[in-house]
């Protein structure tokens, strides 16, 4: 199945599976998504809240919502992971809430081909999922906090957005389709 996609490791062409970033607010699934794309293409998966500095895990833990300037490290941390990955060949999708429009250009600026994948959730859901998740840093009081910050990728970025109470297998199956079709684009 990966290499119907043109996905995996690099291939005589030189190519490497694509550039992924799940993105979007606590409790919308990105590591779930994530992990499960990654499988289905055979790339690297980065789980970006384990990148977070253990200050800003701190941060969060207490209920404080992270500045620009505190995002900024692990932004370049997420953002050089995915670049390590596509220099190995393999692919990489990280989830990464990705939250404002100056930290995905600062992703992109790592790996310029990175594509995002926002996962639309309310922010009653978010809170509910949120709310129930154990052993997790982030508590549900940061839920509106991270809806505040939010700005969904524009129309000029490469994005794709959906829905986060899909089932997963139909959410993997529409990125798959999402990358399939820019891959295609591309190579015209």
């Amino acid at each position: 199945m990966e290499a119907e996609r043109g996905y995996g490791r690099r291939g005589s062409g030189g190519q490497s599976g694509p550039a992924v970033v799940v993105m979007g607010v606590a409790g919308c699934g990105k590591s779930l998504v994530g992990a499960a794309l990654a499988k289905a293409i055979g790339a690297r998966f980065i789980e970006g809240d384990a990148l977070q500095p253990s200050e800003n895990v701190a941060r969060m833990s207490r209920g404080e919502p992270l500045t620009d300037t505190l995002r900024a490290g692990w932004l370049d941390a997420v953002g050089q992971s995915i670049r390590a990955a596509m220099l190995g060949g393999e692919g990489a999708v990280a989830a990464c809430s990705a939250l404002k429009r100056i930290y995905r250009d600062r992703l992109r600026r790592c790996e310029p081909s990175v594509v995002f994948v926002y996962l639309v959730v309310t922010p009653r859901e978010a809170r509910r999922r949120v709310t129930g998740r154990r052993g997790h840093f982030m508590p549900a009081s940061l839920v509106d906090s991270q809806f505040a910050t939010l700005e969904p990728p524009g129309a000029d970025e490469a994005a794709l957005s959906v829905g986060a109470e899909r089932p997963l297998d139909e959410i993997v199956a529409a990125v798959v389709e999402f990358l399939a079709l820019r891959r295609s684009q591309l190579s015209q």
